[in-house]
């Protein structure tokens, strides 16, 4: 009988292993914490999924949701005031169907 180690996550390694057990293919998000540790925990986890910075956080919603809209399984990280940023997308995208 073999013990399986455990390894206590912080909340955004958490998500960043969960996205990647999902199967995210593709991650964007704006730099700034505390957000920033997701993009460079997925990035940890594989090479086959295509993490990238965006300008700003409007910007990586819209790659997220482009990538979703082809059919890929997307994740869009930012800060909580980011969202006040990304707001235009966000308040859209449930009219699109993403």
């Amino acid at each position: 009988m073999t013990k399986k180690m455990k390894k206590l996550l912080s909340g955004n390694e958490a998500i960043a292993r969960g996205a990647y057990e999902a199967g995210v293919s593709v991650a964007a998000g704006y730099p700034g914490t505390p957000s920033t540790e997701i993009l460079e925990s997925l990035l940890s986890y594989s090479t086959t999924i295509k993490v990238e910075w965006s300008p700003n956080e409007k910007v990586a919603l819209e790659v997220a949701s482009g990538a979703s809209l082809a059919g890929a399984r997307a994740l869009a990280a930012m800060k909580h005031v980011g969202v006040n940023v990304a707001a235009d997308p966000l308040m859209t995208l449930p009219y699109i169907g993403v």
